[in-house]
């Protein structure tokens, strides 16, 4: 959420960033300012009378022992009618404040003055490129006909449990799977220096809230009712990422500064309802309602966000070049950002059977947009209560992960090569051809 005194002091500066991401949320300006400035009229005008009846009430004293009753009847009439127009404009106050943040609520980050302009992914500039692609001397299969050949996931009884968009992982696939997520999670505890943590895949609205999911992405979102309880509906969700519970551990706390930074990563299966629309571009594993990812969270102070952004960076790039996959680096436009990231890199690993770069990596930076949402803040060295940083990476997502190594490391014999990296968890060096 923006700060409030930002958009009082420097209106126009917010316009014109928020205008940069061609969201037409600029107009929502003048909006915010207008309830907060019938909120901040209420309350001048509540202290004032507060003031006023505190004198009064002290004056009836004195007019009750000095037997001027009269007088102390008339000024006890006014208190009472000063006392209700006290509580009309508590109550406009209470209106004009909810207004406004549920308003505020509803702006996207500004975008850092290092973001490229721009409308969509067309637009988004390339940071670095590494490796190059294999050169096959053999005509390679997709991920959907090496998984149905070497019977790593069965997408027809995935579909039959819970529908399109659902996968039932087999044999080698739901080892692979596993020995994919233990790597993440060992590489990014032993040499990134992240404290692992379990969360819960079933979250308070309050959450999605504070990390900015809600109110714009509700609709994607899976609710959960608790038994025949109708009343429940939407208290809980499904998390659609490990971002969700892990950026809030500390929501509402004040964190000691020499605590900073704070690492976490977590493994969780995320939970997504929209998974676009069924087709070639969704076949297979490419976009699906639920699949595996392990996060990264970083609480910073301020003055170190970006450091700690390049760094979140190169975590991620690091998964890739272990296990010997072509990707690059890109750099959000302001179009093409997420709504709370400030600064946002995707890494994006090349996968030979689709011809194309898939995003497994999304690394931002939200300032302070989350901690203000959640009252998050860290106490500095002279004792003032500042708020950190937010960042949350993917480090990385695993079903489009499992499609680029798949399919990247397919042999002519039929097997798929294992790189060197993972062979400690899968306990194999390739998953063999079907006899």
């Amino acid at each position: 959420m923006l700060d409030i005194k930002l958009l009082r002091e420097r209106p126009d500066f917010v316009r014109e960033r928020l205008s940069l991401r061609h969201g037409g949320d600029e107009g929502k300006v003048t909006e915010i300012l207008t309830l907060d400035e019938r909120r901040r009229s209420a309350l001048t005008e509540a202290e004032q009378l507060k003031a006023r009846r505190n004198s009064l009430s002290k004056e009836i004293g004195g007019l009750i022992a000095r037997k001027q009753l009269a007088e102390a009847d008339a000024s006890k009439a006014e208190v009472r009618k000063i006392g209700d127009r006290i509580s009309e404009l508590d109550g406009e106050i209470a209106v004009a404040e909810a207004a406004r943040d549920q308003l505020l609520l509803t702006i996207p980050n500004l975008p850092h003055d290092t973001v490229a302009e721009g409308r969509t992914s067309e637009d988004n500039p390339v940071v670095r490129v590494s490796g190059t692609p294999t050169a096959f001397d053999f005509a390679p299969q997709n991920h959907v006909e090496l998984c149905n050949r070497l019977g790593l996931i069965d997408f027809a009884r995935g579909a039959k449990l819970s529908g399109s968009g659902f996968l039932l992982y087999t044999g080698w696939g739901a080892r692979l799977e596993r020995a994919l997520i233990q790597f993440l999670l060992d590489l990014h505890t032993t040499e990134h220096g992240y404290v692992e943590v379990a969360p819960p895949y079933i979250i308070g609205e309050h959450c999605m809230v504070g990390v900015g999911q809600f109110p714009k992405f509700r609709d994607q979102a899976y609710a959960v009712q608790e038994g025949l309880d109708t009343s429940t509906l939407g208290r809980l969700y499904l998390i659609p990422t490990a971002e969700a519970p892990v950026a809030n551990i500390h929501r509402e706390e004040i964190l000691p500064g020499s605590q900073l930074p704070v690492q976490y990563v977590a493994y969780s299966p995320c939970f997504r309802a929209e998974a676009g629309a069924a087709g070639l571009g969704t076949r297979g594993m490419i976009r699906v309602h639920q699949f595996d990812k392990v996060e990264l969270i970083k609480i910073v102070a301020p003055e170190n966000g970006y450091l700690e952004l390049e760094r979140l960076v190169a975590n991620a790039e690091t998964v890739l070049q272990r296990l010997g996959l072509h990707y690059r680096v890109i750099c959000l436009c302001t179009g093409d950002m997420g709504f709370a990231s400030a600064k946002t890199y995707d890494i994006e690993v090349w996968a030979p059977g689709q011809g194309q770069f898939l995003e497994v990596s999304s690394c931002s930076n939200c300032e302070d947009f989350q901690s203000r949402r959640m009252n998050l803040r860290y106490k500095t060295e002279s004792g003032e209560n500042r708020l950190p940083h937010i960042l949350n990476g993917s480090g990385t997502a695993l079903a489009r992960l499992f499609v680029a190594l798949i399919e990247t490391h397919q042999q002519s014999d039929g097997s798929i090569l294992i790189p060197e990296a993972l062979r400690p968890w899968l306990k194999a060096d390739r998953i063999p051809a079907m006899k």
